[in-house]
């Protein structure tokens, strides 16, 4: 697939999203919102794909959002600001959000430079969360007269707790990636040469160890019932997939290799055997 603001790539079952303006530190614009939920909704469609990566091309991953007009940056009333809405997460189906929150596959970001603003908020949604020691990282929107944007009002709470999230998003100040880490932002700090190879890494874990279906509804039911205030809706819900799962080919295939220690080779596909039930949400 051909896109003007970010490449896609495929190699074995890792498909890597690079956000690709780097004269720019990758500055988020409406187009790129587009390609975004359009690249990982092929990752999607595509069984050989597993897991998907993202991250930056040059030395940022994603500086914010384009302000080339100047004050005039978010105006839509003044026909300017139309560069950095409208193509993103308000598109039908909430577009690069809905993209990757609905996704099948497991989503890792590679913070390989500086993500702030609509730099950090577009990655919430993915699963694993790396960086290079090089990151930094800023929930700035109250320093521009902004609100949290991208659902990230939502996200970062159920990612790093309440008090941290109020902390970062109400002082608007940028933080390098201990400090990250130290939040519960991101899940390792690496050197950067190490970044991109520790994606794939897991990326590869993940595709030669897990069921392709039972890893598209795991990400599901985590992200979907971790703010629940009881169990109990859950518990209809993993349990009917649990019994109908457990009757299934990749649920012996899964025991069969582990008994026999070898490598297992799940027949199952996202595209054709989610189980009966599924989208529950939508029911």
């Amino acid at each position: 697939m051909t896109f003007e603001t970010l490449r896609y790539e495929i190699e074995g079952p890792l498909a890597t999203i690079t956000l690709n303006r780097p004269e720019k530190l990758n500055a988020f614009t409406a187009r790129m919102g587009a390609e975004l939920a359009d690249a990982v909704e092929a990752a999607d469609a595509d069984d050989a794909v597993r897991a998907v990566i993202l991250t930056g091309a040059g030395r940022g991953f994603c500086a914010g959002a384009d302000i080339s007009d100047g004050p005039g940056s978010f105006d839509t009333s003044a026909g300017t600001g139309g560069k950095n809405f409208g193509g993103g997460a308000a598109r039908p189906g909430g577009g690069f959000v809905g993209a990757l929150f609905n996704a099948k596959k497991a989503t890792i970001a590679a913070f390989n430079g500086p993500a702030v603003g609509v730099g950090i908020t577009l990655a919430l949604p993915t699963d694993i969360k790396i960086a290079s020691s090089a990151a930094r990282f800023g929930f700035v929107f109250a320093r521009r007269g902004l609100v949290p944007e991208a659902g990230s009002a939502w996200f970062l709470p159920q990612i790093v707790g309440l008090p941290q999230a109020l902390r970062w998003c109400l002082s608007g100040q940028v933080f390098d990636a201990a400090e990250a880490l130290r939040g519960g932002l991101v899940s390792e700090v690496l050197v950067p040469e190490e970044l991109l190879p520790r994606a794939r890494e897991i990326g590869l874990e993940i595709a030669s160890q897990t069921a392709p279906v039972s890893v598209a509804l795991t990400r599901q039911l985590l992200w979907r019932f971790a703010a629940a205030s009881l169990p109990f809706d859950l518990l209809e819900i993993d349990g009917r997939f649990a019994a109908r799962l457990g009757a299934g080919g990749d649920v012996r295939e899964g025991v069969a290799a582990f008994l026999e220690k070898r490598p297992p080779n799940f027949p199952g596909q996202v595209s054709a055997d989610m189980p009966a039930g599924y989208p529950w949400w939508e029911s």
